[in-house]
């Protein structure tokens, strides 16, 4: 089992920006893949960004040239640098973990862009 928690959401001006964290804790020797997805109101949750455990990272075109995911072994955390923020990035932010067998999610984190 592998738990995840996140932190760092909030409220933020339209081109500000943000740092959302996500620990990992449990079996994290089983983790293949460690990434951010949002989910806004009336919309389905979508990938955000991605790290596999063999170091690979993968944008939405979305966020490509604003957000950048980045982890600290050490600290099994991964980190997802949020520049530029736009009203349209305005969601909850899950972090997920991804294993053989199942995902993992967290509780969410709100991040709301005002104009």
């Amino acid at each position: 089992q592998v738990q995840v928690v996140e932190s760092g959401g909030g409220l933020v001006q339209a081109g500000g920006f943000l740092r959302l964290s996500c620990a990992a804790s449990g079996s994290i020797f089983s983790i293949l893949v460690m990434g951010w997805y949002r989910q806004a109101p009336g919309k389905e949750r979508e990938l955000v960004a991605s790290f596999t455990r063999a170091g690979s990272t993968n944008y939405a075109s979305s966020v490509k040239d604003r957000f950048a995911i980045s982890k600290d072994n050490a600290k099994n955390t991964v980190y997802l640098q949020m520049n530029g923020l736009k009203p349209e990035d305005t969601a909850v932010y899950y972090c997920n973990a991804r294993d053989f067998n199942k995902n993992y999610w967290g509780q969410g984190t709100q991040v709301t862009v005002s104009s």
